[in-house]
């Protein structure tokens, strides 16, 4: 019996992790262990989604809670060594980019662990954001990359990784997606928001690079004002956000309805049936391609530019006149929706072939 351990840590861990244990439970001669860091450690934040995607409860919840990069990423570091050695893993699998990840990773690699990233390759290129720190660092510990789409690929080439660890899955979001999309209707959220089918814009914001900056959250949500002017837009805020929003003085114009973070299904409600997104989330990016819903991202770049080439996004930066110029030329053309290469809601099962063959070949 082949133990092993799953690593979730942030919110959007949840809904990658999850179809990636349905799957590999039907991987005979395995067993599943659920490691919760508690990177993100509130109900709105993290419990919730355990609930709502079904997940066992956690093997163990090591409780890390916020504090800094470093910090954080430290008590992970001594929490998950001490799983590892109790579990004696066969392979431990980590997923996206978060402090977690990148800290499991570490431990791993360090007492021979094999690892497998799911979500492996991506890159925005800009060592300013945390993520691609963790992302780097991963991809170079990681014995098995799984990767989301053919240019993280390219980029794992192009830092010279050994084909042969690479393999092409697809986006194992879109399988969550999917799964619970046929119970996205906005009769879910209408008792909380007023909005009409195809009638409204969603909003969300958390990258410190827009929130922690008062010039530029404020230039942001005043362009957001003018789009608000046309229809209504749901900003679904963030804690951290919120927090600066009131530190700030800052208050969203008419037209904006603010509400904090919701539950997977109410949001993908909300999203599924939304005219619009803007967003910083990289996450957001992927399903609103998915869904074939217009998306501006509020940052000079992405890390997911299969979602520009090959679906519905466009990265507009954080300026208010380039962003209200990228909303006045979306509402004047009519680009058929695209959906990348293997975003068919399989990708679990490919994920759970290739770990096989690692195990047991």
């Amino acid at each position: 019996m082949k133990t092993i351990v799953h690593v979730v840590g942030a919110r959007p861990n949840y809904m990658k992790v999850a179809p990636v244990l349905d799957a590999m439970r039907r991987v005979e001669g395995t067993r599943q262990v659920l490691i919760n860091t508690g990177q993100h450690y509130d109900d709105e934040m993290a419990g919730g989604f355990l609930r709502e995607f079904r997940l066992p409860a956690p093997d163990r919840d090591l409780g890390v809670g916020s504090g800094s990069h470093a910090a954080q990423t430290a008590k992970v570091m001594v929490a998950f060594e001490e799983i590892c050695l109790e579990y004696a893993p066969a392979l431990v699998v980590v997923v996206g980019d978060v402090n977690s990840t990148m800290a499991a990773s570490l431990v791993a690699s360090k007492l021979h662990v094999p690892i497998a990233h799911v979500e492996a390759g991506l890159r925005s290129f800009d060592r300013m954001m945390p993520e691609e720190i963790n992302r780097i660092v991963t991809d170079r510990l990681a014995d098995i990359l799984l990767t989301p789409s053919r240019d993280a690929n390219e980029n794992l080439a192009n830092e010279g990784v050994a084909a042969d660890r690479v393999h092409l899955v697809g986006n194992v979001m879109i399988d969550t997606l999917l799964r619970f999309l046929p119970m996205a209707t906005l009769d879910r959220v209408r008792d909380r928001i007023q909005v009409q089918p195809r009638e409204y814009a969603v909003l969300t914001l958390h990258r410190p690079s827009n929130v922690d900056d008062s010039t530029t959250l404020r230039g942001i949500l005043d362009a957001v004002g003018v789009i608000a002017a046309r229809m209504p837009v749901v900003f679904s805020a963030h804690p951290r956000t919120r927090t600066r929003l009131a530190e700030f003085g800052i208050s969203p114009n008419n037209g904006v309805i603010l509400t904090g973070p919701l539950g997977y299904v109410d949001f993908l409600s909300l999203t599924a049936n939304a005219r619009l997104i803007l967003t910083d989330s990289g996450g957001l990016q992927e399903e609103s391609t998915a869904l074939g819903i217009p998306c501006l991202t509020l940052r000079t770049g992405t890390e997911r530019p299969v979602t520009v080439t090959s679906g519905t996004n466009r990265v507009v930066g954080t300026e208010p006149k380039a962003i209200i110029a990228a909303f006045e030329a979306l509402e004047t053309s009519r680009e058929a929706p695209r959906l990348p290469e293997l975003w068919d809601g399989h990708t679990a099962e490919r994920i759970a072939d290739v770990l096989r063959q690692f195990l047991f070949s």
